[in-house]
């Protein structure tokens, strides 16, 4: 039998905040939203572009904005970005964040996100 594998986190998430879009996907895929957070905190970014991996590891260090990008079973994107500041981390689907529906898998997550988050987040939870 295998001890159970232990999460290191390398940063606070700050608040968390998540898109009642979001939520629901995770339900409906039977994962619970802080499974997502702890591989976000743990520098598992995803399915992300190479360039935005090294990006993401590098602004561990720099106190820059982090950005992961997870798969569900239903294909549906869920994006987790963490500000620069470490004063939250929002979990929303990509196609949410996307302008008109573009669907690109080429485009850095980094150069497609918003500057801030909509008004459209459930907190959660106080991380």
């Amino acid at each position: 039998m295998h001890p159970p594998t232990r999460l290191k986190p390398l940063f606070r998430p700050g608040r968390l905040l998540v898109a009642s879009d979001a939520l629901t996907a995770l339900r409906v895929n039977g994962i619970p939203a802080v499974s997502v957070l702890l591989r976000h905190v743990s520098g598992d970014w995803g399915t992300v572009s190479d360039d935005d991996r090294k990006q993401n590891d590098l602004s561990i260090v720099a106190g820059l904005r982090l950005i992961s990008l997870y798969h569900l079973p239903d294909q549906t994107r869920i994006l987790v970005i963490t500000e620069w500041d470490r004063s939250s981390t929002t979990i929303e689907r990509l196609e949410d964040v996307l302008p008109d529906g573009d669907t690109r898998e080429d485009q850095s997550a980094h150069r497609r996100y918003p500057a801030r988050p909509s008004m459209n987040h459930w907190q959660e939870t106080r991380a």
